[in-house]
């Protein structure tokens, strides 16, 4: 590799480049190289020959003035290094430098070009005018652990059947419990791909990854499910999203992909006369796809049923919103244990307010029943023991 001193450089961002690293590493196969312009205008014009499905041309146009004069005066065989954040993390070798349409290249990802589209408005913002194809080097290694982590867990049980799951868990309630529980019935190990977003909504990531640790190693059997983390990056949106989930989750050695019936990327759209799910898109990608049901919790049934075995009709059913249930725990209220397991709440709460209690040995004391011996107590030891307060019916 060239010094940086000698290279030119691109300036890259977080999703850049976390894009790059999966295409580098295979996750995105049978997307494997930067397109060129001849590949990308065969994949536009809907005839490129590879018989496979990427659902649009993988390209890095960075945005900037900066890059844009390093893009429109850089000759083939050039190397520029690429800069991420101030660090140096890895190089590119110029092969084709080609003009792009933004906004056709964010219908390509969306489906739509519709500013008020979540996302589009960053998407666009950080599109250059300028896409460069190329061999490249990456310093990256976190995607090869992953799939190393995986292929163990694969060994260790000597699974024959993995499936996927990508989930948010923002927060972790009981249908998602129910979901992996579903998935683990029909598989030897579930592999949930943690999504990690890079503008954070509700819940810090570590917060979700340490509340789903927890109960996958408090109430799942053993060595039978692992997580993933993954960057939920640009490419993950829009039309596209089931089906670049769908090659994730093949190309990390899974057999098959769980999805619940809402999810957004499930939709279905008019293609020649004809309604076609988003499934019908997955060509060549030898993955099975299973739609999980819709779970509530239903006041007559007195427990958590799929609303497609149900016979109770909506206004007895509690769904499972899971942006109403983080506002409960945004705003320090324990959300009821039908909705996440006690043990859940007092993990995220005692994360979320630290300190929170003036005295909360004194409190623990005079609310709470104790076993006569004097301790400490932890504030998620006290939500535990007060949300068994909430649960007491004899007085209600």
């Amino acid at each position: 590799m060239e010094s940086s001193r000698k290279n030119r450089a691109l300036h890259i961002d977080n999703e850049a480049l976390s894009a790059l690293t999966m295409l580098k590493d295979g996750l995105l196969a049978p997307a494997t190289h930067l397109a060129n312009k001849k590949k990308y205008d065969s994949i536009i014009k809907k005839n490129d020959n590879s018989g496979s499905t990427f659902p649009f041309p993988f390209i890095l146009a960075p945005s900037g003035k900066s890059n844009e004069a390093v893009l429109t005066s850089a000759k083939s065989g050039e190397v520029l290094s690429l800069i991420c954040e101030g660090h140096n993390i890895g190089t590119i070798t110029v092969d084709d430098i080609y003009p792009i349409d933004k906004t056709e290249r964010v219908r390509q990802i969306y489906g739509t070009d519709d500013p008020s589209h979540p996302g589009i408005s960053d998407t666009y913002k950080r599109l250059g005018n300028y896409a460069i194809s190329g061999d490249y080097t990456l310093t990256t290694t976190h995607i090869q652990e992953m799939l190393q982590m995986i292929q163990e867990a694969k060994q260790r049980i000597n699974a024959q059947y993995t499936t996927a799951l990508m989930l948010a868990v923002n927060p972790l309630h009981r249908a998602h419990e129910r979901l992996i529980r579903q998935t683990l019935e029909k598989s030897d190990l579930v592999v949930i791909f943690l999504l990690k977003p890079y503008h954070n909504i509700g819940l810090d990531f570590e917060i979700r990854l340490e509340a789903l640790q927890y109960f996958v190693d408090h109430f799942l059997p053993q060595n039978r499910v692992v997580i993933a983390p993954l960057e939920n990056s640009y490419i993950f949106a829009g039309l596209n999203e089931l089906t670049i989930d769908a090659i994730v989750a093949k190309n990390a050695g899974c057999n098959a992909f769980m999805v619940g019936q809402n999810h957004a990327g499930l939709g279905m759209y008019y293609d020649h006369n004809t309604n076609k799910s988003i499934l019908d898109r997955l060509i060549n990608i030898d993955i099975h796809v299973e739609i999980a049901s819709i779970y509530v919790y239903c006041e007559e049934c007195k427990t958590l049923v799929s609303t497609s075995t149900c016979p109770h009709g909506q206004h007895h059913h509690i769904s499972y919103n899971s942006a109403s249930i983080l506002q409960l725990i945004e705003l320090g209220l324990i959300p009821p244990a039908v909705l996440v397991r006690k043990e859940i709440s007092a993990l995220i709460l005692s994360k979320l307010f630290p300190n929170r209690f003036r005295d909360l040995q004194s409190l623990y004391t005079n609310i709470l029943p104790l076993s006569g011996l004097l301790e400490n107590h932890s504030e998620e030891e006290f939500y535990k023991e007060l949300i068994k307060l909430y649960q007491t019916t004899s007085l209600t």
